[in-house]
């Protein structure tokens, strides 16, 4: 594991969204002290193994173990590195951290094509449960083309969509668009809290017959009956209609009746849309225009997804305040998508983004800058959405090969990162040398000296003069006798480190 190395911070002091250059499997690492279980959507679009990428990905393809299992399992399939193995044996490991970062009632989704989908779709089942799939969703990219398609044109690519606990989901909805909005053009006296309404029919064609729905609505002594049944239910029906929700209306002597949609309930909250498993609308020559527009080249990135679409997916799976995280990012699309909606609804969603490659300080970067700031031209120019980011690389290991803490990276980044993996936010100055924070009434001690053993000892617990109900204290070595421990509710963790050179 890595430590992550702060280089610079745009628009401000300090930031909680992050761009980090590195191998995403040593990011993702770095990342599991602070945000374990607390993502709540991860979206990536990750090489689509065309056969013609030129792999630069830490896969481990070579290691013993790998080769031994492709040429036992496998067979001579196995010795060709170059597609599928070699695809799965990257992707593999960063799921698994994924899935830990991804919070409880969090999602993900991967964009893919056909060359990995099958094989993609059945390592989420087995690293997610086949019962945590949402769905796989058909996106549309492009509306022509195909002159050079020997056989069919392929129009579509995937996105698989998988929950960490598919029942801690709660209703997937979008916000209502404009082709939906324009329907909602009629008024009442409702207006002010319930907002505009369109007219729904009430009756129903649906095969499913149940007697319970056939039923009469009285209007001007008259009984009004449905062809088939009713959506509703009786007391439903004639609660709405004194609630003067109904339509009635007469032509050529049969009656239909309508109920007023509000596009807001009752509680003041804005009606919102279904989501579709086919998107459509949003093409992928829109992503190079946005590339072109922002960065003065489109040819500055090959195929970047169009922010729309991340945009779409987000607003189904996320509210004002999620985390969102892209350990692929390629051009930075992700954190631009992010930074529109906050503009529009006046969130405050997070993003963290890895990009391994060069570019993720020329292209990536520098995208979520002029984001930011605002970009184009004349009719093209697009004002800044506002934001900050802070920009990361990669630094030293915290532990070495022999998983004992690597003391040269200094005791600041030691400090922290032990107060992180308790989940604190932070190590913390105080009156005490070793002292990293409290949460939940227990105190969070680290005694450590780079130079020599620490002993949690009488000696040390009387120059505590914080009061605790709990405390955890790291050292070297504990003396203190288990019982005495356990009556003054002391939790002990050893320090991961060789202290038979002192």
């Amino acid at each position: 594991m890595r430590c992550l190395d702060r280089r610079s911070t745009y628009n401000a002091e300090e930031s909680e969204n992050r761009i980090i250059h590195g191998d995403n499997l040593e990011a993702l690492k770095a990342l599991l002290p602070e945000y374990e279980g607390r993502v709540q959507c991860i979206y990536i679009d990750p090489p689509y193994n065309t056969g013609n990428e030129s792999w630069v990905y830490n896969d481990n393809v070579k290691d013993p173990r790998i080769v031994r299992w492709l040429g036992e399992v496998v067979g001579k399939e196995g010795e060709d590195f170059c597609r599928h193995d070699k695809w799965l044996c990257m992707m593999y490991p960063r799921l698994q951290l994924l899935k830990r970062l991804l919070a409880s009632d969090g999602v993900i989704l991967i964009s893919i094509d056909e060359n990995e989908h099958r094989y993609l779709e059945m390592v989420l089942e087995e690293l997610f449960g086949a019962g945590n799939k949402i769905e796989t969703f058909v996106w549309k990219k492009s509306y022509g083309g195909g002159a050079k398609s020997k056989h069919i044109v392929n129009v579509h690519e995937y996105i698989l969509c998988f929950a960490k606990n598919k029942q801690s989901i709660g209703l997937l909805e979008l916000p209502p668009n404009e082709k939906l909005l324009k329907y909602y053009k009629f008024k009442d006296d409702k207006f002010a809290y319930r907002g505009p309404y369109r007219l729904q029919p009430l009756a129903t064609n649906s095969m499913d017959m149940r007697p319970n729905l056939r039923y009469p609505i009285t209007h001007n002594g008259e009984e009004v009956w449905p062809e088939k049944q009713w959506q509703w239910s009786r007391d439903r029906a004639i609660a709405a209609q004194e609630n003067d929700e109904l339509v009635f209306k007469e032509k050529q002597g049969i009656w239909t009746v309508s109920y007023k949609q509000y596009l807001k309930t009752i509680d003041g909250k804005e009606r919102k849309a279904k989501a579709y498993s086919i998107i459509e609308d949003i093409y992928t020559q829109q992503g190079t225009n946005e590339i072109k527009v922002i960065l003065g080249d489109g040819k500055a990135f090959s195929f970047p997804k169009p922010s729309r679409l991340v945009e779409y997916l987000l607003n189904l799976v996320t509210d004002k305040n999620s985390i969102i995280l892209d350990s692929f990012a390629g051009s930075g699309t992700t954190a631009h998508a992010v930074l529109n909606l906050n503009k529009k609804d006046g969130g405050n969603r997070k993003f963290i983004l890895i990009e391994m490659m060069d570019y993720a300080e020329t292209i990536t970067a520098e995208r979520v800058r002029r984001v930011i700031d605002g970009y184009g031209e004349d009719t093209k120019a697009v004002p800044g959405t506002g934001g900050d980011f802070s920009y990361y690389t990669l630094g030293e290991r915290i532990f070495d090969h022999e998983d004992n803490l690597n003391e040269s990276i200094g005791i600041a980044k030691i400090r922290d990162y032990v107060a992180r993996t308790e989940q604190l936010p932070g190590a913390e100055q105080g009156e005490h040398p070793a002292w990293l924070g409290e949460k939940d009434r227990m105190g969070y001690y680290f005694h450590y000296q780079p130079d020599q053993a620490t002993f949690l000892n009488m000696d040390f617990l009387a120059t505590l003069t914080r009061k605790n109900e709990a405390y955890l204290i790291y050292a070297d070595v504990c003396l203190l006798d288990s019982d005495f421990m356990h009556r003054h509710c002391i939790r002990f963790k050893k320090i991961p480190r060789d202290i038979s050179r002192f």
